[in-house]
């Protein structure tokens, strides 16, 4: 089974602030899911995300 984040566990991991977050989710970059009041990124989603940003 996957491992959902929840949004400060996904910040704090790849050092990214909230708003950043929530600017690539509207973006299309960053799946999450609400359950309820919960917002859950699926630790696959954010692998994704990660290895598909631009390198320096």
């Amino acid at each position: 089974m996957t491992q959902l984040l929840t949004i400060p566990q996904f910040c704090e991991r790849f050092n990214v602030g909230r708003s950043t977050v929530y600017r690539e989710h509207d973006a299309g970059r960053l799946p999450f899911v609400k359950i309820g009041r919960a917002t859950r990124i699926s630790e696959s989603d954010a692998d994704d995300w990660i290895d598909n940003l631009p390198s320096s």
